[in-house]
């Protein structure tokens, strides 16, 4: 009989390369963002940070859904793309109001001024963000069914819980 602890295992062995590769693209899409809206802010957007870090974000969300739809999850892409780039942006902007939600519970919540801490509790929300977005990604954006891809045909057995046996024992 499988244990809780075997499914999870399962489930963990069945993800790990689409949580490697979303992982990459992640920090792909995260060096695109933090660095366009440098290059932007020193540059042609002087004076405008905000609306260069909406333009780098744009970049890097753009990056991520095409990277993520060819290679992270490319076995799972949806017939219809605008429908999976409209879930990708809405996921990415729930996302964005988790990142956020964390810094304005720590600023009026808990009164923090400390600008240090506040880009602390930023980053938890972005790691917080980023776990749901991966669940989002891989269950609701990128859900195409793997039962007739090869080597994927196991992806449903993990949570069914395995046959009775009720023979009776040879004498």
């Amino acid at each position: 009989m499988n244990t809780l602890f075997e499914k999870l295992r399962s489930l963990v062995a069945l993800m790990w390369r689409e949580v490697a590769k979303f992982g990459v693209v992640g920090g792909v899409a995260f060096v695109i963002d933090v660095g366009l809206t440098f290059v932007l802010v020193h540059t042609i957007m002087d004076g405008s940070d905000a609306w260069a870090r909406v333009v780098g974000a744009s970049v890097a969300t753009v990056f991520a859904w095409v990277a993520n739809r060819l290679w992270t999850f490319r076995h799972r892409r949806a017939e219809n793309k605008w429908s999976e780039f409209v879930k990708f942006l809405v996921i990415n902007l729930f996302g964005m109001g988790i990142a956020a939600g964390f810094t304005w519970v720590a600023k009026y919540g808990f009164h923090v001024g400390n600008k240090n801490v506040l880009w602390m509790w930023g980053n938890v929300g972005i790691i917080v963000a980023t776990v749901v977005r991966f669940f989002a990604y891989r269950f609701w954006v990128f859900n195409k069914e793997l039962d007739a891809e090869p080597g994927f045909d196991h992806d449903h057995e993990i949570f069914e819980p395995e046959p009775a046996s009720h023979s009776t024992p040879v004498r």
